[in-house]
């Protein structure tokens, strides 16, 4: 392991759970299951279960890591394997961009989510920017034999994506101050974001 991935484990990457946490811990509706597509090691998932007792959480990914700290369901990267409205809300943290069908695998998490969609994604906005979100996912993610296909949209794209499936933006934030300064000017900003999607037919108070 270089002394980039010691660095990005050790300090990068239990910064940006712990600042993930504390924004799914708000956002979650109460007392729903959640489904973490994509989960990795689980870590985000279980640390918002253990902070919101009234959450459960169970992940599902393509590549099932043997230190997964949750239950984890192997999958296609297309079909979920939960059954029609099963669960209270789909999850999907920095997990879509590395999807080859990122709209047929949310159009899946909709089947399956009954109550809410959260989405945690990159935006291409500013100088760069590709090579610049590219650069953070082959660091955080390689050494762990995730698929890069960098497949990032822009505001209008991901806009367009949820008008096509139907889903109503309930909240959409940015800027969370994920990286230590200076990282956090470089890598950082309104390249990210985080939304609470719904079906169009659910009230938003649900």
């Amino acid at each position: 392991m270089s002394l980039l991935d010691t660095f990005h484990g050790s300090y990068i990457h239990a910064r940006r759970v712990r600042i993930l946490s504390e924004l799914l811990q708000e956002l979650l509706p109460t007392n729903c299951s959640v489904v973490d597509i994509g989960c990795g090691d689980g870590r985000l998932a279980r640390d918002v279960a253990e902070k919101r007792t009234d959450v459960t959480v169970a992940g599902a990914d393509v590549l099932v890591r043997p230190s997964a700290v949750i239950p984890v369901r192997e999958f296609d990267g297309l079909h979920l394997p939960w059954e029609d409205n099963s669960v209270d809300v789909a999850m999907f943290i920095d997990v879509l961009h590395h999807c080859d069908d990122p709209v047929g695998l949310l159009r899946d998490a909709k089947r399956v989510a009954r109550r809410a969609i959260v989405i945690k994604d990159h935006n291409v906005s500013g100088s760069f920017a590709w090579n610049r979100l590219s650069f953070m996912d082959k660091v955080g993610n390689a050494r762990h034999g995730v698929a890069l296909p960098c497949n990032y949209y822009t505001r209008q794209e991901w806009l367009d994506v949820f008008s096509q499936l139907d889903l109503h933006i309930s909240s959409l934030s940015s800027d969370f101050q994920l990286y230590p300064q200076p990282l956090e000017l470089l890598f950082g900003g309104k390249l990210h974001f985080m939304a609470l999607l719904q079906p169009e037919e659910v009230p938003s108070e649900q």
